[in-house]
């Protein structure tokens, strides 16, 4: 379902509005993918008395930006590109393909963190009825470059300076911290195909997504560790076998999810049949050999 910007800005206010308890104390950073690449939302941001790092997608978006030489010139994202300064060289574990690799793999690669700062220049009437004013908001573009890959380089906004390699690579962790939170939420997602799980009913549902999240936690680092014993369930119901200094990976936990949700939707089948007609055939009974619905999962 695609949501509209008016669901957006209403969700903004909503979290923000939640998060006003730990204002006093704490500031708040909304890190967004491309899909949040928009004046709007940054506007309600900053209105909120809150920061953003965001990934770029409209390159063609025009702003203000500085030369070599210091001189500010009007422009767009991508020249204001091609004047960020190196400022860092870190390594960090990516999911890439390099070389001659035919697939790509989580492995340890070098990354350059270069920026510059730029102006933007927006109307906060922008999507409004009233016509607002116009304002300029300094803002720094980051650029990401995983050396030794084809990949084209992630361009973040943010309006946190962006000044020297302290700084930059403070924005790098911000915005992997939230690549990871997606690859956690990917994982999730495939643990819980739509088709199998909506005939379950609402406690194995509950037991699915708990289980979904810790496998989640534990191939990201989560907190979640190899021995808590939800793990090593899963690990033994996707097949794996005790090997020394060697953890089970994401297939095996991800087979080991696959036969739950397909243990769990069949127990949910059997139940809504043997309320819905007194009881299960008798073939399918002797079958089962006693087979009762479960009173909890």
């Amino acid at each position: 379902m695609e949501v509209g910007p008016a669901e957006v800005q209403e969700a903004l206010a909503t979290v923000s509005q939640a998060l006003v308890p730990l204002k006093a104390n704490k500031t708040v950073t909304w890190i967004t993918d491309r899909g949040f690449d928009d004046v709007a939302v940054w506007r309600t941001l900053w209105e909120q008395k809150e920061h953003v790092v965001c990934r770029i997608y409209h390159t063609e978006r025009a702003v203000a930006f500085q030369d070599r030489q210091g001189h500010w010139m009007q422009g767009n994202l991508a020249q204001a590109q091609q004047q960020v300064c190196k400022l860092a060289r870190v390594e960090t574990t990516l999911e890439v393909q390099r070389g001659k690799q035919r697939h790509p793999k989580r492995q340890l690669v070098e990354v350059d963190l270069a920026a510059c700062p730029v102006r933007l220049t927006y109307s906060t009437g922008v999507r409004r009825k009233e016509p607002g004013e116009v304002v300029t908001k300094a803002l720094w573009l980051v650029q990401v470059q995983v050396l030794g890959t084809t990949q084209a380089p992630w361009l973040l906004l943010t309006d946190w300076p962006v000044e020297d390699e302290q700084s930059a690579l403070r924005i790098f962790i911000m915005y992997r911290e939230r690549w990871a939170a997606e690859d956690s939420f990917r994982v999730t997602k495939e643990c819980l195909g739509w088709e199998e799980v909506q005939v379950l009913d609402w406690q194995a549902l509950q037991t699915l997504v708990a289980l979904a999240w810790v496998t989640a936690g534990f191939l990201y680092q989560m907190g979640v560790t190899f021995q808590w014993a939800e793990v090593q369930l899963l690990a033994k119901l996707g097949g794996w076998e005790p090997h020394k200094d060697r953890q089970p990976g994401k297939i095996t936990l991800m087979r080991g999810l696959s036969r739950l949700v397909e243990m769990l939707a069949t127990q949910a089948m059997l139940s809504r049949y043997a309320a819905e007609h007194q009881g299960l055939p008798p073939n399918i009974t002797a079958f089962l050999q006693g087979w009762s619905p479960p009173s909890e999962l």
